[in-house]
């Protein structure tokens, strides 16, 4: 089992990644000694497909499950899932010793991790991630939240989890979809911060898209050392170097809510936001136009869209403007200056943004 250990002083954890770890999750957890007691959060389809097996090794270390199931879509992330979710766990929580596992994608995660922030001021809770886009990048770092309907991730804090188990042989249940979705934030990573990774992603496509073990594991390693790497050095984004993580998002985020929520998905939309970052960097000429064709070039290969479809410029914009990155009413950019690099821009004009977001809308 490869383990990846995050940092953080007292906050500290392991990342553990191995395929079947799943069946190992018991063992885990009994060793961290978080409490008897797992309140596992899912969705109706793993719930059937999944959590058997977690069940099972946790009852085979003395440890107690309870499941709660949440909608598989961006709503779960809501007041009225997150309260009722709170009110179902504190009737379960009498004379145990309680944390919970969000078992899912970056929804389950999130709100998972926002409830176990609040609930008696804070409780353990551990990620066991099973989308790509969640095993690379949202299980990873504490970040959790909830959405209000003007903009995503607008209530949230951040809190650690106790560990986070990446299993990769459950990626091979997964749509294609959402297999592309969670190759959108292995771009951003390639993007930002590692130009090997960015090669490995253009030369190994068929492998990856057929989930071959070592080359899932390649991606997985590099993008959790990254983004590991990034958080020890500034946990709570006060630095400014854990804001290259949001490449892509600032529009990504606006093109999902204006959307509301449903026409494109978070890796959908983060590769939409990634072009128009690139192309407001290159019309900024910090980027060169060859750099800018590779990354629209990787973006095609795995089947991402590169066109915004059905929603209003207008509506885009207005998103925007509340998004929660924006300093003292400054807009904030992750751009681009190579593959590899990134800077972090502010102030950047509107109709230099406008321009970008036209240029990969469709009117259709």
């Amino acid at each position: 089992m490869k383990i990846v250990k995050l940092k953080l002083k007292e906050r500290s954890y392991p990342i553990c990644i191995e395929e079947g770890a799943i069946n190992k999750s018991g063992c885990l957890l009994k060793k961290l000694n978080l409490g008897s007691d797992a309140v596992i959060i899912t969705n109706r389809y793993l719930e059937k497909k999944i959590s058997p097996t977690l069940k099972n090794s946790l009852k085979k270390h003395n440890i107690s499950s309870k499941i709660y199931v949440v909608p598989d879509t961006e709503k779960a992330k809501s007041f009225r899932y997150c309260l009722n979710l709170i009110d179902k766990i504190s009737k379960h929580d009498k004379n145990k010793r309680l944390f919970l596992v969000a078992l899912g994608g970056g929804v389950i995660g999130d709100l998972t991790g926002f409830v176990a922030s609040i609930y008696k001021r804070g409780i353990a809770y551990v990620q066991i991630p099973t989308t790509l886009l969640a095993q690379i990048d949202s299980a990873i770092g504490g970040k959790t939240a909830i959405d209000l309907p003007i903009a995503k991730n607008l209530i949230g804090a951040f809190h650690q989890p106790k560990t986070v188990i990446v299993d990769p042989g459950l990626l091979k249940s997964l749509p294609k979809r959402q297999l592309k979705a969670g190759l959108a934030e292995a771009i951003k990573y390639a993007v930002i911060k590692d130009e090997s990774l960015f090669s490995f992603l253009n030369n190994n496509y068929k492998k990856i898209m057929a989930l071959d073990k070592e080359a899932i594991e390649s991606i997985e390693t590099k993008c959790i050392n990254i983004k590991s790497q990034i958080v020890e050095q500034d946990e709570k984004e006060k630095k400014g170097i854990r804001t290259i993580l949001n490449f892509g998002h600032t529009i990504g985020h606006a093109i999902e809510s204006a959307g509301g929520y449903n026409r494109y998905n978070h890796g959908e939309a983060i590769s939409l936001g990634m072009l128009c970052a690139a192309e407001i960097s290159c019309n900024l000429k910090m980027l060169r136009k060859e750099q800018l064709d590779k990354i629209i070039f990787l973006v095609k290969l795995y089947g991402l869209p590169v066109k915004i479809k059905g929603i209003a410029l207008s509506k885009i914009m207005s998103s925007l403007a509340k998004d929660k990155k924006f300093i003292h009413g400054k807009n904030r950019f992750v751009l681009p200056v190579g593959i590899g690099r990134v800077k972090v821009v502010t102030h950047i004009p509107e109709n230099t943004i406008r321009k970008a977001i036209l240029k990969y809308s469709s009117p259709n």
